[in-house]
C-alpha cells in the first residue's frame, strides 16, 4: 500500500508564544486522528519552522509529494498570494516534488459548531434568551471578506434561543463596543465574547481589553484550538488535496 503524502499544516504565526503552542496542540490532535499520516507544522511568519524549511525537509527525506493545508479561517492575502508564492519557490528548488495547496479551513459548519461548543463550555445555556454573543474575528481590508465573516453570526445562533449574535473585528469596524450595544438593544443581559480564532495572541488580547472596558461582566469563550472538529476539517481538506495529486498523476501518465 503506498505511503500517503505528508500533510504540511501552515499556520499564520505570531510574536505571542501562546499562539504557536495552541496550534501545535491542534496539530497533535490531527496526528492522533491519523497516526498513519506524516503531519508537519510550519508557519507563514514570525514563528518557526518556516514554510520553506518544512518543504525542504520533506524533499530531503525523499518524498515525491505533499499536501499543504492552510490553517486559515479566511481566503485572503496569505492564502491567495503569500502561500502560493512560497510553494512555487519550493517547486523550483525541488523539481521532483509535487506540492498541492488545499483549500483554507474557511467557515466550515463544523468550525461554527466548535465555537458554539466553546461558548457552552463557559456555562452559557443554548436556551437562554437573555444571552448575547459577540463573535470576534480578525477583520480584513477586503469588505467582501468581512461580509462573509458576518454571515457566520446567524449560523452560530441557529438552534439557540439567544437574543442575538453580533460579529465584530479586531482590526477594522465594527468593533466590540458596537456589537455589545447592538446586543443590549435586542434585550441581551448576559454578554459572551467568542473568538473566531484558532489560537490566542495579541489580537485576542486586544478584544479582551475592549470587552473589559465596555462589558466588564462578559464571559469569554476559548479559541477553537484543539477542538476535535478542527481535526476533521483539516483532514477533509487534506483528502481533497490528495485526490488532486492522484488525478494529476493519472493525467500525466495517460
Amino acid at each position: 500500500m503506498p505511503v500517503p503524502a505528508p500533510l504540511i499544516a501552515v499556520a499564520h504565526g505570531s510574536r505571542d508564544p501562546r499562539s504557536a503552542r495552541a496550534v501545535a496542540a491542534a496539530v497533535d490532535g490531527i496526528r492522533a486522528s491519523r497516526p498513519d499520516l506524516d503531519v508537519r507544522l510550519c508557519f507563514l511568519d514570525l514563528s518557526a519552522p518556516s514554510v520553506d524549511q518544512a518543504i525542504d525537509a520533506v524533499a530531503a527525506e525523499g518524498h515525491s509529494s505533499a499536501v499543504v493545508v492552510p490553517l486559515l479561517l479566511g481566503s485572503a492575502f496569505h492564502a491567495r498570494v503569500d502561500l502560493p508564492a512560497l510553494l512555487a519557490a519550493g517547486r523550483r528548488r525541488h523539481p521532483g516534488l509535487d506540492l498541492v495547496q488545499a483549500e483554507v479551513l474557511g467557515d466550515d459548519h463544523r468550525l461554527v459548531s466548535a465555537v458554539r461548543d466553546r461558548i457552552t463550555q463557559t456555562g452559557t445555556d443554548l436556551g437562554d434568551p437573555e444571552v448575547g454573543v459577540v463573535l470576534a474575528a480578525v477583520g480584513s481590508s477586503s469588505q467582501t471578506a468581512n461580509e462573509l465573516t458576518t454571515r457566520i453570526g446567524p449560523r452560530l445562533r441557529a438552534g439557540t434561543a439567544w437574543a442575538g449574535v453580533e460579529v465584530c473585528f479586531a482590526t477594522t469596524g465594527p468593533g466590540l463596543p458596537q456589537a455589545v450595544s447592538a446586543l443590549r438593544a435586542r434585550g441581551a443581559r448576559s454578554i459572551v465574547v467568542a473568538p473566531w480564532f484558532l489560537a490566542p495572541g495579541l489580537l485576542t488580547d486586544r478584544i479582551g481589553r475592549s470587552a473589559e472596558n465596555c462589558a466588564p461582566e462578559s464571559l469569554h469563550a476559548d479559541v477553537i484550538g484543539a477542538h476535535p472538529l478542527l481535526a476533521e476539517v483539516v483532514l477533509d481538506r487534506y483528502a481533497a488535496g490528495a485526490e488532486r495529486l492522484t488525478a494529476a498523476r493519472v493525467e500525466l501518465s495517460a
